[in-house]
C-alpha cells in the first residue's frame, strides 16, 4: 500500500523513540484488524490519541496507518482529507474489514486486542 498521509504534518519528527514504539505496534496489527488511536496511545505512554493520529500522518511507508481508526470506528482522517479517508476505507475493505451503514468500522468484529 503506497500512499499515506505523510504530507499533512511535514514538520513532525518520526525518529523519536515514542514514535518508533507506535510504529512497531501498528506494524503488528494483522490485516483485517484495527486498533483505535486511544488503544495505541495506551500502550505507548505518555502519548494521547491525538498524538498517535499525528504520527500516523507521517508514518513511514511500511506502517499500515489505515489500520488505526477512531474508537467508535470512524475514519478520523476524513476531517483533514476526504480522499485519504476513501483510500483508508478501500484498504480496510480489501483486508476484509466490515463497515456499518453509517460508514464506521464494526469495531466489535475487527478490533485487535493485544
Amino acid at each position: 500500500m503506497a500512499s499515506h498521509p505523510q504530507v499533512l504534518y511535514p514538520k513532525m519528527r518520526r525518529t523519536q523513540p515514542l514514535a518508533e514504539q507506535v510504529y512497531r505496534l501498528v506494524r503488528q496489527i494483522p490485516p483485517g484488524r484495527v486498533m483505535s488511536y486511544g488503544q495505541v496511545a495506551q500502550y505507548v505512554p505518555p502519548l494521547r490519541a491525538r498524538q498517535v493520529g499525528r504520527l500516523m500522518a507521517v508514518a513511514p511507508e511500511d506502517v499500515p496507518w489505515w489500520r488505526v481508526v477512531g474508537a467508535d470506528g470512524t475514519l478520523r482522517i476524513r476531517r483533514r482529507d476526504p480522499l485519504l479517508a476513501q483510500l483508508q476505507r478501500a484498504y480496510l475493505l480489501q483486508e476484509g474489514v466490515q463497515f456499518d451503514s453509517e460508514g464506521r468500522v464494526r469495531m466489535e468484529q475487527c478490533i485487535w486486542l493485544i
